[in-house]
């Protein structure tokens, strides 16, 4: 039989085989359809976040849902057109929970001085104030060096987007992805602190702690 005689098993075919391999427990099968399909979930990612760090690791969890999900896939499907329709829906799941967390960070936290908005100044309201500032001092301390010293440089000490740029030696475009992702961070720093706060505790007998 000639070399022209041999026909190739069609894509899908191949593919539902690597498919039943990882079922199986076969890592190799695993990782050549990771490597078959990785740059077209890839750009599908970075269509929705722009960058390239972190479409490589919206990527990486893709495949891990995927991975989760293999099980599920109708071999009489197209596996590429299932894979892309998994790979839109958490794309979207993405973009839906960045936007919400950003709506939370604008509504919970004012930017521009990393106190909640407010005109109130009363008494209550500057101790409860002193509290929030000693708050984010804390959530601060917990973002990467990187993020927290974009954020305080834009958000404490005022300085331009370019004057950033500059200062950092970084592209301008760096520096908005670096304060976006900083606040953020920060406000999910703050979530979690204010979680771990403990409740009020009750007075003492006769009014005396």
């Amino acid at each position: 039989m000639s070399s022209t005689d041999f026909q190739p098993p069609p894509p899908n075919i191949a593919t539902n085989e690597l498919v039943e391999r990882c079922l199986g427990g076969d890592q190799d099968a695993w990782a050549q359809i990771v490597r078959l399909h990785w740059r077209k979930v890839f750009n599908l990612a970075y269509k929705f976040v722009g960058r390239h760090d972190e479409a490589e690791d919206l990527t990486q969890d893709i495949f891990l849902r995927i991975f989760k999900a293999l099980h599920t896939f109708d071999r009489r499907a197209n596996f590429q057109t299932w894979l892309v329709s998994i790979s839109r829906n958490l794309c979207i799941d993405h973009y839906r929970s960045f936007r919400k967390e950003r709506e939370t960070m604008a509504r919970d936290v004012d930017a521009s001085t990393l106190t909640p908005s407010s005109r109130e100044r009363g008494p209550d309201r500057q101790l409860e104030q002193a509290d929030v500032r000693q708050l984010v001092r804390t959530a601060l301390a917990e973002l990467a060096p990187a993020l927290r010293e974009a954020v305080m440089l834009r958000d404490l000490q005022e300085f331009s987007y370019l004057e950033i740029a500059e200062r950092l030696k970084l592209p301008e475009g760096t520096v908005k992805s670096r304060i976006n992702r900083g606040r953020l961070e920060l406000a999910r720093q703050i979530t979690r602190l204010q979680a771990q706060k403990p409740g009020p505790r009750a007075a003492h007998p006769g009014g005396i702690e």
